[in-house]
């Protein structure tokens, strides 16, 4: 497709729910999520890791108040997020890191739920069924399966096979397995198929495919620290 607002037209909807790739503003795929911000679409139930960061990521969704629910395990960098949550606006599902990524894995690969220790006697088991497993008290997590997934990649072919970029990858591999139909933004679409042993998601859970526009890198947080150079000298790397 020649643009990610045409291609995201053709598939939202109001009310549906979005899987989302990205960690903080690492993988995220901009031009997708905006082009569903320019669509209009709303009362959304979107599922990430997080909602990106004030008017960047997903965040551009909560400016617009198109989303109804989140579904994440950290909400720390968007303060708009917490305000609307707080105001009573924005339902939120907070979810364990590696089970939010496992209930994703799992809807890709047709596992209706599985059970975790993870979160037993916390408030996330409020409301779910338990047992005992090897002595331990586990709860049942349902799989997520979603209208619509969006994720960012590094390479691409023409069959829709996708690599990443070093930490970019993140949540990007479980989200492209999770929807019904999965757009996936990429730096580029390179001529030959991809060599099949560096493939991290094949083709058959993308759908399409469009090339990311040029912009600069968002970073969400700078750290430095002092470096030591020859002669004692100090600078701030």
């Amino acid at each position: 497709m020649t643009t990610a607002r045409e291609l995201v037209a053709r598939h939202v909807f109001d009310g549906m729910t979005i899987a989302v790739g990205g960690f903080g503003l690492c993988g995220n795929p901009f031009d997708l999520i905006e082009g569903v911000r320019d669509s209009g679409v709303t009362d959304l139930t979107i599922v990430s890791n997080n909602m990106g960061t004030d008017g960047k990521g997903l965040g551009v969704l909560l400016e617009g108040r198109q989303v109804r629910k989140v579904v994440a395990s950290y909400v720390g960098e968007n303060r708009r997020f917490a305000q609307q949550y707080l105001d009573g606006q924005l339902d939120i599902e907070f979810a364990p890191q590696g089970t939010l990524a496992e209930r994703l894995r799992a809807g890709g690969a047709g596992i209706p739920a599985f059970y975790t220790p993870t979160g037993a006697h916390t408030i996330v088991a409020e409301g779910k069924p338990t047992t005992q497993m090897g002595g331990r008290t586990v709860i049942l997590e349902h799989a997520i399966v979603a209208d619509l997934a969006l994720v960012r990649a590094h390479h691409a072919d023409a069959a829709g096979n996708l690599t990443y970029r070093m930490t970019a990858r993140n949540f990007n591999p479980v989200v492209a397995t999770a929807g019904r139909v999965t757009l996936a933004e990429v730096d580029r679409v390179v001529e030959e198929y991809l060599d099949p042993d560096l493939v991290q998601t094949p083709g058959i859970y993308v759908d399409e495919v469009v090339v990311a526009s040029a912009r600069a890198p968002e970073i969400e947080q700078r750290t430095t620290r002092p470096r030591q150079f020859e002669g004692g000298a100090h600078v701030e790397a």
